[in-house]
């Protein structure tokens, strides 16, 4: 699905499919971080199981005032326990599967909200080398 923003943000996801995602130009077919005010980056989740608080806890570099968990096609929650990170620095995770997430993070990065969408793309091959 292509998506259109309104306004320039840091960075915009412009379309999704089935085990890739573009933003900002680039097509990606492994697990990003995508943030309203940092960039994008790779995110070393290649399944729903490699879940880890540590993981989420990386997303708190960007600040962000929320963050959009794009879980895949397939429903499921991040195990609470992986979240403990989150709830202590009272930062907010919307689950949702990672066509939602897409269109929920362009819309609360337009409003200029601090978002970060941590979008898990699932059959990934290895992460670039930075």
């Amino acid at each position: 699905m292509k998506l259109h923003a309104d306004a320039a943000v840091a960075s915009s996801i412009q379309s999704y499919g089935e085990g890739w995602v573009q933003v900002n130009g680039q097509r990606y077919t492994h697990s990003v971080v995508v943030s309203s005010t940092q960039g994008v980056r790779p995110w070393p989740c290649q399944r729903f199981e490699d879940l880890s608080a540590e993981l989420f806890a990386s997303l708190l570099a960007d600040q962000p005032e929320v963050i959009v968990f794009g879980c895949g096609e397939r429903m499921r929650f991040p195990p609470p326990a992986t979240l403990q990170p989150l709830m202590q620095a009272h930062v907010g995770l919307e689950t949702m599967g990672t066509g939602a997430a897409c269109r929920t993070y362009n819309i609360l990065a337009q409003e200029g909200r601090q978002v970060v969408a941590a979008l898990l793309i699932s059959g990934d091959g290895p992460l670039p080398v930075q």
